[in-house]
């Protein structure tokens, strides 16, 4: 495990393909620090370039999956300035996750709440503990959750996620599911596998056919109908010229196991 990014505030483990990402303060249950915030952008920069990542599980120490901002911090520079690069630093974090051409999967247990809660709706993909709730409760301290908001309405239906960003009410793992805020609610010692049966079935696809969808998925979801269609053609006219494609449909075919090309064959 490399311990070394940021004093250990960031911990990576890379785990054949697999890239496992872990919060490490505990004790202020994962709060969104500058020096955390810098970490994780230079991670993300950092997986951007690695050829052998393949899907990034993203999680937390201790009793909490990610408290949010950290308040403390944040009344220690009052400064519209400083607040302003802080959030703007924050939305940037959450824009690496979307950019980074493999998925990225949050494994949440205890509490994600405000900017944490903000984290697992930019994931591509969640897997919670029945145990975890979420909120985004900003607005009982006098802050409304302006920037977690922008990811939780991409997730979640308008009505339901003003509910939660004017009352600051929590939800539980059964809802957030329910209403599409993370993929799975599962039993909490069954956390672990549901996240390692996720990351099996993403390792054993096409590397090429991964990278090209996801860039694509988020990019036609701003276009208009006949933009989107134009555009995904594109992309999937260019996907069928990789050596995947080729190989998967004619192991289709051939009605055997297909052997990647790009970045090697995962499949077992």
């Amino acid at each position: 495990m490399n311990t070394d990014i940021s004093s250990a505030i960031l911990l990576r483990e890379d785990m054949g393909g697999v890239v496992a990402l872990h919060l490490n303060r505990p004790q202020q249950f994962n709060a969104l620090s500058d020096e955390l915030l810098d970490a994780l952008q230079r991670e993300f920069a950092a997986i951007s370039m690695d050829a052998q990542a393949r899907c990034v599980v993203l999680s937390g120490a201790g009793k909490a999956f990610c408290a949010g901002h950290d308040l403390r911090e944040m009344r220690g520079k009052p400064r519209l300035a400083y607040y302003q690069e802080l959030f703007a630093k924050c939305a940037r974090v959450m824009q690496a996750i979307q950019a980074l051409p493999i998925p990225v999967i949050a494994r949440v247990h205890g509490v994600a709440t405000a900017a944490g809660c903000q984290l697992v709706a930019s994931c591509d993909l969640a897997i919670a503990a029945e145990s975890a709730r979420f909120a985004v409760s900003g607005i009982n301290v006098g802050l409304f959750c302006s920037t977690p908001a922008v990811a939780l309405s991409r997730n979640v239906s308008a009505k339901r996620s003003f509910d939660m960003l004017v009352t600051g009410r929590f939800i539980d793992a059964a809802t957030a599911a329910d209403w599409g805020l993370v993929n799975e609610a599962v039993p909490d010692d069954d956390l672990d596998d549901a996240v390692t049966r996720k990351t099996a079935e993403i390792l054993v696809k096409s590397p090429a056919a991964i990278r090209y969808g996801k860039a694509m998925f988020y990019k036609q979801r701003q276009m208009a109908l006949a933009d989107a269609y134009a555009y995904a053609s594109d992309v999937m006219a260019h996907n069928m010229m990789e050596e995947d494609a080729c190989e998967g449909i004619d192991a289709f075919i051939e009605k055997r196991q297909p052997h990647w090309k790009s970045q090697g064959s995962h499949n077992s």
